[in-house]
């Protein structure tokens, strides 16, 4: 049980317990007062016992209706106040037969505090402690022509006493209804909170749902960049190759030499497709660096579609994270790729720059070129999913594709990605600024994990 619920139980505990005591507190006084009163003349004692036993049937009555048997009506305070006048007349009276009955005087008290409110609680004090000091002075009939002065002085001290005491528990009754205030308010906290907590497991919850899509969606993606970037155009490769070699069958050399490399890129891409089962990093960046692997497709590519290539690298060719480096291999199979589709370029060249926060692959061709806003849809039937597939790839490293391109002017490809090092540790790369002027948030990147 938590501490504000503790304090809970223990305040309800403590009213129900004085509600319990106020209810039967009046009976209990009015009857010891009666018996006592009623043993008096064992010692000597003269009583007028049919007064008393009227009176203390009357306050019993009174009592009785007002007290116990509505208590929905305590909240009235006219009505309450008429109760409070005839406890204390019914007290005066019974005081003034036998001061005895000084014991039911002291019910003036506690309705007082009870009942009235602000300074009526101090008059209703007033008047107790009248009739409290006329019980003190031995009744009605011990107080004299001559003692009455007496009984105003002890009047104005049982007033002074009982009104200080009334004022240190009017403070200890308003210090604790402001700590139930407290606690109902830190308990309407806790609950808004435990509803804040549930809805925050809630939305967290969905965050992770939404997370596991996202992930999902990003594999799948990389999938189809993997089979485009290495069985498509491998299967593609193969398809140029036999249709030169059907249109070269009457010539030996040529045919033997389309179907020979067809052979190679049918062999190469089986090799791809086995490793992108068990690992998404290429073969070639396994056994080499990056310039070397981009250099070692060039030189294939080059052969197998009789274009000249030229490799350039700029800057200090340093291991890049994994991650960079497929994506800048990629793009280059994939530009190479369209410039064999598509370019009808007689020279192609490509050049690796290496800066202190970028890595850089430009693809330049003489080819044909193309209107660059008549873009195709991704993944269309045509083969459209090239270009959209390296930019969906370097954008995945928060960097940025540029293309530049005009009708017999040639095509220029441009992959820009942050130079991420291969050493281990987290990565905070630069933002990279876009084709527009503005800059590209770019998170930490783990150094040393795989894509």
């Amino acid at each position: 049980m938590s501490i504000e619920a503790e304090l809970r139980a223990e305040f309800d505990r403590w009213e129900h317990t004085e509600s319990a005591v106020l209810k039967v507190l009046p009976y209990i006084l009015l009857a010891l007062s009666t018996v006592i009163t009623l043993l008096q003349p064992l010692w000597g004692v003269p009583v007028h016992v049919p007064a008393v036993l009227g009176l203390s049937a009357v306050a019993a009555v009174w009592v009785l209706w007002f007290h116990t048997l509505w208590p929905g009506r305590h909240g009235s305070g006219p009505l309450m106040g008429v109760y409070y006048v005839g406890v204390v007349a019914l007290s005066a009276c019974l005081v003034a037969l036998t001061p005895w009955f000084g014991f039911f005087a002291f019910l003036g008290y506690a309705h007082a505090f009870q009942y009235l409110k602000g300074r009526w609680r101090y008059v209703g004090v007033a008047a107790t402690a009248m009739v409290a000091a006329m019980s003190y002075m031995g009744g009605a009939a011990g107080i004299k022509e001559e003692e009455w002065w007496a009984w105003l002085g002890l009047s104005v001290i049982v007033m002074l006493l009982a009104g200080a005491f009334f004022y240190f528990a009017e403070l200890a009754d308003r210090r604790i209804l402001k700590q139930k205030q407290a606690l109902t308010e830190l308990h309407e906290a806790n609950v808004k909170l435990e509803a804040a907590l549930a809805e925050n497991a809630a939305l967290h919850a969905q965050l992770l749902v939404q997370a596991r899509e996202a992930g999902v969606l990003d594999e799948r993606q990389r999938m189809a960049r993997e089979i485009h970037d290495t069985l498509a155009q491998g299967l593609a490769g193969i398809l140029t190759q036999l249709q030169a070699a059907e249109q070269t069958m009457g010539e030996p050399p040529a045919w033997r030499r389309h179907v020979t490399n067809a052979m190679t890129l049918a062999r190469e891409s089986l090799t791809e497709a086995r490793r992108s089962v068990h690992a998404v990093e290429p073969a070639m960046l396994a056994e080499a660096r990056l310039p070397d692997a981009i250099g070692d497709v060039a030189r294939r590519w080059a052969e197998v579609n009789d274009v000249e290539v030229v490799l350039t690298t700029t800057g200090d060719a340093r291991p890049m994270h994994t991650d960079v480096e497929v994506a800048l291999l990629r793009t280059a199979q994939e530009a190479l790729a369209n410039v064999a589709k598509h370019a009808r370029a007689g020279r192609v060249g490509l050049t690796l720059s290496y800066m202190e926060d970028l890595v850089t692959l430009d693809v330049r061709d003489d080819g044909v070129g193309f209107e660059t806003d008549a873009r195709r849809a991704a993944g269309s039937g045509d083969g459209g999913f090239g270009l959209a597939g390296m930019r969906q790839r370097v954008q995945r490293l928060a960097g940025r594709l540029d293309i530049e391109s005009e009708p017999g002017g040639g095509t220029a490809i441009s992959a820009t990605v942050p130079a991420i090092p291969a050493s281990g540790g987290t990565v905070t790369v630069p933002a990279i600024p876009a084709g527009d002027g503005t800059a590209v948030a770019v998170p930490a990147v783990p150094a040393g994990g795989g894509a």
